[in-house]
């Protein structure tokens, strides 16, 4: 039998071979191939050869009619038949260029009879593909050369016989399908014709009355419609009809219902509002919404839902469509539904779960337009018992239900009307319940909790990190809604919410937990309890300070006094705080947190107060227990650290308080330095706390001030400047001495370490020992850390114009150059210890394992194994083990690489004193990056974000002279790095692994996509189009006005040395193995095409300008959603900062060539067909604008396999057509390149996509309405994407839609989900 198919692939000999067969030989072997294929006894071979043979079929001249005549002969099986329709599709889909008028009116025919020939009795599936057939004749011929599909679509309607709604069925499923693809699709054909199609859509679906009363001058040509009421109210009469009917008990009523709905789901999106209307569409929908079958109410809720989330109706439709929805009978519905919907989190109901969290976003949105529609609220209409319903779904014990509805009670406690309405009702206290007990760190509890929002929480989140951000998102929501509180209510809530949190602290261990070193958790419910009122403390807080610092309408006298009240009660609830006494460290050092952002925000006017937190910061100066009890000495570490980062918040916020006591303290300073106890880095930190003392405090004048700071900087100073330290930054060998790697380096030579494979098996002897504790006691003696801490005291979070800076510059002006040059030498060698070249005393053959000594472990959620706290403990256990050793080394060099940064972005803040130094620009940019090829990738990362807060903080006047040599070399190593790495990364994958090694090559590729995507957001950034100047302050030397120099993004697309390592960075970043960042990449080169077309000879000047896209054309980037600031050539102002003709040049060259190719090339590599898109959207944007101008785009096009001149040429043309939508011209350039697509793992072994479209396709029809109405364009259009740059900001009250550009990312929900060891 297998010999019988053996004829191989679809080579076009076994192609015509097959045509020449007459049709009763081919059809029973069609049915044998098939008979063979689903045989479970045949062979793999014989699989393949049938399979093969099948496809040669497909390629057949005579496939559509033998196709058509297996399929319509019902005594065939219903494989052979799907076979049948699988040919007519295939015909359909990559031939119909190729068909004559007659071939396509013959396929129309035989789809049409098909349709007509359903029956109850055929399979779903092959009913499913007649529809399908049905749409995909329509999208290349309704409208066109198909002027009565609707009037034969009515016939099938019609045709149903008594009571069987077979055809009606079928009918739903072609509308349904036609309206996604022409209105949510992507295929090429649809995008090509969507003009047509869409106004076809509207006219067929919308009763003609509405078209009238809506577009009264609408064109009434093509006519394509059959009778007057419309799909919409067609398919609402049948859904009522169904609705009156047994939907619980008849499968047919049931089915026919839920395709019903899934055609309102597809339609009301973009259906006009007043056809909502006139249809009866919502009563409906409620209707169906009460029905007694799960698929039916779900299907309801999802067309109810697509309603709801249109965001544009006017005060009419608003109050047609959604005031209804708040009437107290939809309520009572709402209330019957959202009980049945509650699950067991033991034995989940997945109908009703699923159900249950739909529910709660289509309520959300209708909860939403209180917000923004409130105003239009007729009089009389009553909300209250909607809102009350909204407090029921907050309350959900699963948090994936609760918080849609959660964002829109931020938004309504927010509304200047609702929020206070609300305030005087009794929903307040069960919202301020809910949200404060949920703000308690769900992640941290243990695995076996029994907390049911816990279990809900597992089931719906299926990996840490996952959990971790939307945890994140749903504190942040909550801790608005309390902020909101608070302002409404402000005396009862804090009253409520200090009485509660001081009463968990007197009943802690209530439950007989007690405390116990011995087996300490840091995560303990007592801790956890603690964190979580103290967390809904601090969001009152903010509330507070809000209505502080409001002005509202309230009487200032009154004011004043309830605000002197309130800060009386919380002077007296944070002293019996402080009072309290607890050993867990954990707790005391949330406690003095707490302390401390009472005293620098709401009694920020309380100097008692602030003494006696300074005095509960220097009196209970935590001790450690045991060495065996590590975990709770950790603790104490951790609350150390914290102590003295409060201590640096309070002399920062206070000074003047802190000044009046300043000898006692200094006293105590020089008592704790004395008695030996305190190391080099809480040494310094005491006395950096003097120091911003006398630094920022208002009680002295700028002299004494200066004067008395200059004790501080002196002895730093001086070890900037001894010959010693010249000596050992004079090479890197004496670098090594300096820091203890030379010995280091004879010592693990000895051990050959490069032989071990687990070198926490190997314990330190006392030489080892000695070695480390060395290596940690140098750091003491580099100026660097007493560098960084005054430095940053001195610049941070300061205003320029104070004193206090005006003191800093003239305390350190004379020091930065020196500092400067030593600190780069620093910097060169703290990078160049990665280069194992440079370990000169170990034998040559140990030096590539400088690499792994030098690698950071991590704990990466989701990917290592065990907990965090199991990976931290297994690091202390080796402490004193080659592999602590190996940790000590890396921590050597990493402090002082990490050491430099921060002060390298300390005295950037010094602005003209920084910028300004001419000599400076080279030598930075050899410091940070003639080595930065060999640092590991997350290493970089850290480099990538120092030269972000250069370029950021660099005013516009010293670009010229700083920016050059930095950017140019930080994007021509990045982009080395990603490649080799990335390089690396495939080849390891080549390899199988499994167990550990498995896991290590997870952690790499996830570290290697956090540095691409680090380094592409940079570049985004830098070329951000609405990114504004920064000039210098106003009272310095230099000052001018921003439009005198170009912005950042032209600055570097003027400049030939910045250009061109930014585009071969992006050039490399479209051929990585990484979509997000390859993504960020297309959108931001798709907005800089346009600024390269300039003409550099007289003879081309007078060439037609490319047309431009018509969302560019009309001043909108489509990849950016920004305006964009360049119109076509021919109407384009003179530009001030114009790109040299020569640099244009240049980059068009290289985008038309080398970046056309990787575009070309990711196109057909599977890896990127998420990306399929965006790369035909650049493809497209380079053929637009640069072919009118330059001939290699066409001859790279030319360049490639079975691709025609014909072909090219004419996609060309039609690419730069005017008014063509980016739309269109993306579908030209995928249809063009179709058979160098890659494809999806699933389409694998496909064959050829050739003959898909017809030219006449691509022609503008005629009949295309060229006059649609605003509100019709809105229907027909996609929302604009997000910003090119992609940048996070945190969501706020009003929506996760909102601009937040520009703005410092939440990152409370990844908290601690990518850990360093040491």
């Amino acid at each position: 039998m297998a010999d019988h198919f053996g004829n191989g692939g679809a080579d076009p000999s076994a192609v015509n071979a097959t045509a020449n067969e007459p049709d009763e030989v081919l059809m029973p072997k069609i049915t044998s191939a098939l008979e063979l294929i689903y045989n479970p006894q045949s062979t793999n071979q014989a699989r393949q050869d049938a399979q093969k043979y099948l496809e040669i079929v497909k390629e057949a001249v005579q496939a559509p009619s033998v196709g058509f005549t297996l399929a319509a002969n019902p005594a065939n099986p219903s494989v052979v038949r799907h076979f049948g329709l699988s040919m007519l599709e295939h015909s359909i889909k990559h031939k119909w260029a190729l068909f004559t008028g007659d071939h396509a009116s013959w396929i129309r025919r035989w789809v049409l009879e098909l349709a007509e020939k359903v029956s109850r009795a055929d399979p779903s599936f092959l009913r499913n593909k007649i529809g399908l057939l049905w749409v995909e004749v329509a999208k290349r011929s309704w409208a066109s050369d198909w002027m009565d599909m609707d009037a034969q679509l009515l016939s099938l309607w019609q045709a149903s016989q008594s009571g069987d709604n077979v055809h009606k069925e079928l009918v739903l499923y072609i509308l349904e399908t036609l309206s996604d693809e022409v209105f949510n699709g992507d295929d090429a054909v649809v995008a090509l014709r969507e003009g047509v199609l869409s106004k076809s859509c509207v006219d067929i679906f919308t009763p003609a009355s509405v078209l009238n009363e809506c577009f009264p001058n609408r064109a009434t040509t093509p006519n394509v419609r059959a009778g007057d009421e419309g799909w919409l109210l067609r398919v609402t009469e049948l859904l009522r009809v169904c609705n009156s009917s047994d939907v619980q008990s008849n499968n047919d009523i049931r089915t026919c219902a839920v395709r019903a709905l899934a055609v309102q789901t597809s339609l009301l999106p973009w259906a006009i509002p007043k056809a909502v209307i006139a249809c009866q569409c919502v009563p409906t929908l409620c209707e169906s919404l009460a029905a007694p079958h799960v698929a039916v109410q779900k299907a309801a809720l999802e067309a109810l839902h697509a309603l709801y989330s249109r965001n544009h109706f006017t005060e009419e439709e608003f109050i047609a469509l959604v005031i209804p929805m708040y009437d107290s009978k939809y309520v009572d519905l709402y209330h019957r539904l959202f009980e049945w919907s509650k699950v067991d989190v033991e034995d989940i109901d997945d109908d009703k779960y699923q159900f249950a969290k739909k529910f709660s976003e289509m309520l959300s949105c209708l909860g939403n337009y209180l917000d923004r529609r409130f105003h239009n609220l007729p009089a009389g209409v009553d909300v209250q018992r909607f809102v009350e319903f909204l407090l029921e779904v907050v309350q959900s014990e699963s948090l994936v239900v609760s918080i849609p509805v959660l964002v829109t009670w931020t938004r309504l406690l927010g509304h200047r009307n609702i929020g206070p309405l609300v305030a005087n009702t009794a929903l307040i206290g069960p919202l301020l319940e809910v949200c404060s007990s949920r703000l308690i760190r769900y992640e941290s509890l243990p695995e076996d909790t029994q907390d049911t929002s816990y279990l809900f929480l597992l089931e719906d989140t299926d990996t840490i990190p996952e959990r971790h951000a939307f945890l994140g998102n749903y504190r942040r929501y909550s801790s608005q809604v309390i902020e909101a509180i608070v302002q409404l209510k402000l005396v009862d809530a804090f009253h409520h919410i200090l009485t509660q949190a001081e009463n968990v602290l007197h009943h802690l261990y209530d439950d007989g937990q007690e405390f116990k070193v011995a087996n300490y958790n840091k995560n303990s419910m007592p801790v956890l309890r603690v964190d979580a009122h103290f967390t809904v403390v601090d969001a009152a807080l903010k509330g507070y300070m809000k209505w502080r610092s409001s002005s509202s309408r309230d009487d200032p006298a009154e004011k004043q006094q309830q605000r002197a009240a309130l800060e009386a009660e919380f002077e007296a609830w944070c002293n019996r705080l402080a009072d309290m006494k607890f050993e867990d460290p954990c707790i005391r050092k949330r406690i003095l947190q707490l302390l401390v952002t009472f005293s620098t925000t709401a009694l920020d006017r309380y100097p008692s107060f602030m003494l006696k937190v300074l005095e509960h910061i220097l009196l209970t100066w935590p001790s450690s227990k045991e060495p065996e009890h590590r975990t709770f000495n950790d603790a104490i570490k951790e609350l150390q650290s914290e102590s003295m980062v409060e201590l640096q918040r309070l002399a920062s916020k206070q000074p003047d308080h802190l000044f009046t006591v300043y000898d006692q303290l200094e006293a105590k300073v020089k008592e704790l330095i004395a008695s030996g106890t305190l190391d080099e880095k809480r040494q310094v930190a005491y006395q950096s706390v003097l120091f911003l003392i006398i630094h920022r405090t208002s009680q002295i004048d700028q002299t004494t001030r200066i004067q008395r700071l200059q004790g501080f900087l002196e002895p730093i100073k001086a070890q900037w400047q001894t010959p010693e330290l010249e000596r050992a930054l004079s090479s890197f060998s004496n670098f090594a001495e300096l820091v203890g790697l030379d010995k280091a380096q004879m010592y693990i030579a000895r051990h050959r370490i490069d032989q071990v494979a687990d070198w926490g098996s190997i314990e330190l002897d006392a030489e080892g020992l000695a070695l480390q504790a060395d290596l940690e006691a140098r750091q003491a003696f580099l100026p660097l850390r007493s560098t960084k801490t005054f430095l940053n005291a001195s610049v941070e979070r300061i205003d320029p114009h104070s004193e206090s800076f005006q003191a800093a510059v003239i305390l350190w002006q004379e020091a930065v150059p020196l500092i400067l040059t030593r600190l780069l030498e620093f910097l060169g060698y703290g990078h160049a210890a990665h280069n194992h070249n440079c370990w000169t005393l170990l034998p040559e053959e140990m030096r590539p394992s400088v690499g792994r000594l030098l690698t950071d472990r991590f704990w990466q959620s989701g990917i290592s194994e065990g907990s965090k706290d199991d990976f931290y403990a297994r690091v202390m256990d080796r402490k004193w083990t080659m592999e602590g050793l190996a940790s000590s080394i890396r921590s050597s060099v990493r402090f002082v690489r990490e050491t430099a940064y921060a002060v390298l972005c300390s005295l950037s803040r010094f602005s003209v004193q920084f910028y300004s130094f001419k000599e400076l620009p080279e030598p930075l940019s050899q410091a940070l990056f003639a080595n930065a090829i060999h640092l590991p990738p997350h290493q970089i990362i850290g480099l990538l974000n120092l030269v972000r807060f250069l370029v950021d903080n660099c005013p516009v006047e010293f670009r010229g002279q700083f920016l050059p040599p930095l950017i140019a070399m930080c994007f021509q190593q990045t982009s080395s790095k990603l490649v080799h790495e990335w390089g690396r990364i495939d080849q390891q994958q080549e390899i199988k692994t499994d167990g550990d090694g498995l896991t290590e090559e997870m952690k790499a590729e996830s570290i290697l996509r956090q540095f691409g995507y680090c380094a592409v957001i940079m570049m985004a950034d830098f070329l951000d189009p609405t990114r504004a100047n920064v000039l210098m302050q106003q009272d310095q030397k230099v000052t001018s006005s921003p439009t005198k120099y170009p912005t950042l993004r032209r600055f570097c697309l003027m400049n030939t040395n910045l250009v061109e390592p930014l585009m071969v960075f992006c050039n490399h970043v479209i051929r990585i193995h990484d979509g997000r960042c390859c993504s960020i990449v297309l959108r931001v080169l798709r907005t800089i095409i346009s600024e390269f077309v300039v003409i550099d000879t007289a003879g081309l000047e007078s060439l037609p300008p490319p047309a431009l896209p018509a969302a560019l054309a009309s001043g909108v980037d489509e990849a950016s959603g920004n305006r964009n600031r360049t119109d076509s050539t021919s109407t384009r102002a003179p530009d001030p900062f114009p790109i040299p003709a020569e640099t244009s040049t240049a980059v068009r060259e290289y985008l038309s060539s080398e970046v056309l190719k990787s575009c070309i090339m990711s196109l057909h590599e599977p890896y990127f067909v998420d990306q399929h898109k965006e790369l035909g959207s650049l493809i497209a944007s380079i053929l637009c604008h640069y072919c009118p101008i330059t001939p290699t785009p066409r001859e790279v096009l030319l360049s490639l396999p079975n691709i025609k001149a014909v072909d090219v040429d004419f996609a060309i043309e039609q690419i730069c057509r005017a008014n063509m939508q980016s739309r269109q011209q993306r579908a030209l350039v995928l249809d063009l390149l179709k058979d160098l697509k890659g494809v999806s793992v699933a389409e694998m072994g496909k064959l050829s996509k050739t003959g898909g479209l017809k030219r006449d396709s691509f022609r503008p029809s005629s009949k295309r309405s060229s006059n649609r109405s605003r509100m019709a364009q809105e229907f027909m259009t996609a929302p604009p994407p997000s910003t090119a740059t992609g940048l996070g900001g945190s969501t706020t009250a009003t929506g996760p839609n909102n601009d937040a550009r520009r703005a410092s990312p939440d990152l409370e929900g990844v908290a601690g989900l990518f850990n360093l060891a040491e």
